[in-house]
């Protein structure tokens, strides 16, 4: 069985194109859920208008589709709470030159 674990390992292999930082430590992804083989994510976006959603939220399903022990996933893209940038990791701050 995959864990919540395995599914954000999986996430931090997801990346806005825009920015070269995983979509995990941007603070894009609200909620994991696992039940059984089944993986439901909440994410979010930089910006609601943003074009490369669906790519990116596709390219996430793909990312947890692909992990051992999973037979569907779905990945929603939720606007509340909306993003902001406090919610990036510190780490990825200052990769990104953000104090």
């Amino acid at each position: 069985m995959v864990t919540k674990e395995q599914v954000y390992e999986a996430l931090h292999e997801c990346f806005d194109p825009e920015i070269p930082v995983n979509i995990v430590d941007l603070g894009l992804v609200y909620d994991v859920e696992v039940e059984g083989d089944k993986v439901a994510v909440k994410m979010t976006l930089t910006a609601p208008g943003c074009g490369m959603g669906g790519m990116i939220a596709a390219d996430a399903k793909e990312k947890i589709m692909a992990l051992e022990g999973v037979s569907d996933a779905t990945v929603d893209l939720v606007w509340e709470p909306a993003w902001n940038p406090s919610m990036i990791a510190e780490e990825a701050k200052q990769r990104l030159g953000i104090v």
